[in-house]
C-alpha cells in the first residue's frame, strides 16, 4: 500500500505565482540564477539558490547560503509573497508541454516506506549532493522541492478520484519561458481528500522518477529527528505512469580544446567498444551514444569499466566524466 497524507502547503499568493515560480535548483548555473532573480526579485530561486543574494564566489553549499535561504523563506512569508494553508489538504500539480499533459497529486509520503523499498529507487546517490539536500532541509525546517514519483495507472478508484479532482477550478496557471504551462489546484473538499488517501492505499508501490537525492536526504533528516513526528514525511508529486514520457538525457561538449576528433575516439576506445549507428538511442544498460563529426556512435562499456564496489563510478554521468571527457585534459 502507499500511505500518503495531506499537508498545509506553503505556496505563493495566487496573483504572485508567475513572479515566484522558478526552474529547478540544479539545472542552472549561478550566473543564470542571478540573472533570473535580477529580473524577478520574488523568484523562489532566492530560497533554492540563495547564493544569488550573497557576494559572487561564495560557497553555495556553505552555512551562509543555507542561513540566507531560511531568511529569504521567512521573508516571503512575512511580506505575504507566500502563504501557508491553515488546513492540511492535497494539491494537484499539472504540467502541459508540446501537446502532452501530466497531472500529479502533491502529497506527503512516508520515509519508512522509502527505506523499506515500497517506494522504489532506480539510481544511486552522490554523497555530496545528498548532504547538500540534508543541510538545506535542516536549515529551512521545510522541503523546498518535490520528489517526482510515479505509479502504475491500473487502479480504478485512484483514476476516479483524480478525475474528480482534475475537474475543479485551478488556483493559478502560469506559462514559463521553457514552454511549459504549470497549474496548481488546491483541493479544499475534505471528502475528496479522504477518498484520495483511501484510494492510494490500494496502490502496491510508488517509483521514484526523479528526486533520489531529495528522498534520501529526507530519510536521513527523519532518522536524525523524531520519526514519530512530522519529520517522517517528505513532499512528493505523484503522477500516473500512463501520462509520462521518458526523455533523453544529453550532455554537450562545447569544444575539444585543441584535440582532434580522432584523438577523442582513440581515448574513448581504450574503455569502450565504439561502433557507428543510425539510431541515437542506447539499446542496453552500460551504453551511450555520441554524435561527433556528423556521425552517431554507440559506446558500450567494456568489462571492468563500471565498478560494482564504487557507487560513484556506477553513476552513468560519473562514468562519462571519469572515463571519457577527463581523458583529454582541458575538455
Amino acid at each position: 500500500m502507499a500511505e500518503i497524507r495531506p499537508f498545509s502547503g506553503v505556496r505563493p499568493q495566487d496573483d504572485l505565482a508567475a513572479e515566484v515560480i522558478a526552474p529547478p535548483y540544479d539545472v542552472l548555473s549561478e550566473a543564470e540564477a542571478r540573472e533570473i532573480v535580477a529580473r524577478r526579485p520574488r523568484s523562489f530561486l532566492r530560497v533554492t539558490r540563495s547564493e544569488v543574494d550573497l557576494p559572487e564566489g561564495i560557497d553555495a553549499h556553505g552555512a551562509a547560503a543555507y542561513q540566507k535561504a531560511r531568511e529569504n523563506l521567512d521573508g516571503f512569508l512575512a511580506d505575504g509573497t507566500m502563504i501557508q494553508d491553515a488546513v492540511p489538504r492535497f494539491y494537484l500539480y499539472t504540467q502541459h508541454w508540446q501537446g502532452r499533459t501530466q497531472i500529479g497529486l502533491m502529497a506527503l509520503c512516508d520515509t519508512r516506506e522509502y527505506k523499506e523499498n515500497h517506494i522504489k529507487k532506480h539510481e544511486l546517490t552522490r554523497p555530496t549532493k545528498e548532504q547538500d539536500r540534508v543541510d538545506h532541509i535542516t536549515a529551512l525546517d521545510a522541503q523546498s522541492g518535490l520528489v517526482f514519483l510515479t505509479f502504475r495507472d491500473q487502479y480504478p478508484r485512484v483514476q476516479a478520484a483524480l478525475a474528480r479532482a482534475s475537474a475543479l477550478p485551478p488556483a493559478w496557471t502560469v506559462a514559463t519561458d521553457d514552454g511549459v504551462t504549470h497549474t496548481l489546484t488546491v483541493l479544499d473538499d475534505a471528502d475528496l481528500n479522504a477518498e484520495l488517501q483511501a484510494a492510494f492505499a490500494e496502490v502496491d508501490a510508488l517509483y521514484i522518477a526523479d528526486g533520489h537525492h531529495r528522498s534520501a536526504a529526507a530519510a536521513r533528516v527523519a532518522d536524525a529527528r523524531d520519526e514519530a513526528g512530522s519529520s517522517r514525511w517528505f513532499l512528493a508529486g505523484i503522477f500516473p505512469d500512463s501520462q509520462l514520457k521518458i526523455l533523453a538525457y544529453n550532455r554537450a561538449v562545447a569544444d575539444l580544446n585543441g584535440h582532434s576528433p580522432e584523438g577523442l575516439l582513440d581515448a574513448i576506445g581504450e574503455h569502450f567498444d565504439v561502433t557507428e549507428t543510425d539510431t541515437p538511442a542506447p539499446t542496453q544498460r552500460g551504453q551511450w551514444t555520441m554524435y561527433l563529426g556528423g556521425v552517431w556512435r554507440r559506446l558500450t562499456a567494456r568489462a571492468g569499466v563500471v565498478s560494482q564496489d564504487d557507487p560513484e563510478q556506477r553513476l552513468k554521468d560519473a562514468i562519462l566524466e571519469d572515463r571519457d571527457i577527463e581523458l583529454l585534459d582541458g575538455i
